[in-house]
């Protein structure tokens, strides 16, 4: 994992090589959508739509581990296994893009071109952007740094350093099944129950890891940490508020709130609702509490590989 790691930061998932061949995620996306399209069919019964989006996440899933698993089966051991391991990995983190995607609403905003800065801020969040002011689009970015850092950096690297191969092959498949078909909507309730319950199993620890590593680098820990146990459980979500409210407390500004979702609005409660709202310098303060979490959570898989290294002596 910490090759991994160190190969994503240093190149990420250059532009030609996704021009080429995709993503093994976009790949995974392919499979997912036609499994929607076929099998989630309008006509049928909310308790038949159910049990077919439970076999849809089982059989995904289930693929992937055992792809991964005989792929790691095949690998050679040693130190070459483990850096075959970590370059078979490096495509399923998300370092060094969740930073550009976020660096892409901060230099407009930054420059004072609202109207760019809202296309990027739609580019990795949910909600309606076109109506955000410079308050809406910072939180709305900072909101997606934090509940990001969680799902494509901090659980990935966990799974992957529990399980190996499999595991974060495992997470991948859970977490884009999740994000297209976990919705509370009309058509994925029932279809994609199964798939945003797998996905809060998966993110219990991480969400929890990643709201404490931002405490740990913020300047205000003990405050962050604060707003995390009061704040956390007032999220929708029973994870993402774990990181967001960690991150709100650390930078003294309040997160979530009321949003647009098409064109309806769900008044969520505040995070850290004392805070004052963010603004461009807030989303560059965020992506070094950001860049120094991920070093955190690098300097932690070293102190774990050094007790495993010792334990086996």
């Amino acid at each position: 994992m910490l090759i991994a790691m160190v190969i994503d930061c240093v190149i990420g998932w250059p532009a030609w090589l996704y021009s080429r061949i995709g993503h093994p995620v976009s790949w995974l996306g392919k499979i997912v959508d036609s499994l929607d399209r076929t099998l989630n069919r309008e006509e049928d019964s909310l308790g038949r739509r159910r049990t077919a989006g439970v076999a849809v996440a089982v059989a995904v899933i289930g693929l992937v581990c055992v792809i991964a698993f005989l792929v790691q089966l095949m690998l050679p051991g040693g130190w070459v296994g483990i850096l075959l391991t970590g370059v078979l990995a490096w495509p399923l983190l998300a370092i060094r893009s969740l930073y550009e995607h976020v660096a892409q609403v901060l230099h407009p905003l930054r420059e004072g071109d609202l109207a760019t800065a809202r296309v990027a801020a739609s580019m990795i969040v949910g909600r309606d952007t076109s109506a955000l002011n410079e308050a809406g689009v910072s939180r709305a970015t900072l909101e997606s740094l934090a509940e990001n850092t969680s799902d494509g950096v901090v659980a990935p690297l966990f799974w992957g350093a529990l399980l190996g191969l499999p595991g974060i092959a495992a997470y991948k498949a859970i977490n884009t099944l999740d994000s297209m078909i976990g919705h509370r909507t009309a058509r994925h309730e029932a279809f994609g129950w199964a798939s945003a319950k797998a996905d809060d199993f998966a993110n219990l620890v991480p969400a929890r890891l990643t709201g404490v590593f931002f405490a740990l680098v913020s300047s205000q820990t003990a405050t962050a940490l604060r707003c995390m146990m009061r704040d956390a459980h007032k999220h929708r979500s029973p994870n993402a508020g774990w990181p967001e409210s960690a991150l709100a407390g650390g930078m003294g500004v309040r997160l979530s709130g009321p949003r647009d979702y098409g064109g309806e609005t769900a008044n969520e409660p505040w995070l850290n609702g004392a805070g004052r709202d963010p603004d461009a310098s807030d989303i560059q303060r965020g992506l070094q509490l950001y860049s120094f979490a991920v070093l955190l959570c690098a300097v932690v898989l070293v102190f774990v590989c050094i007790l495993a290294f010792v334990a086996t002596r």
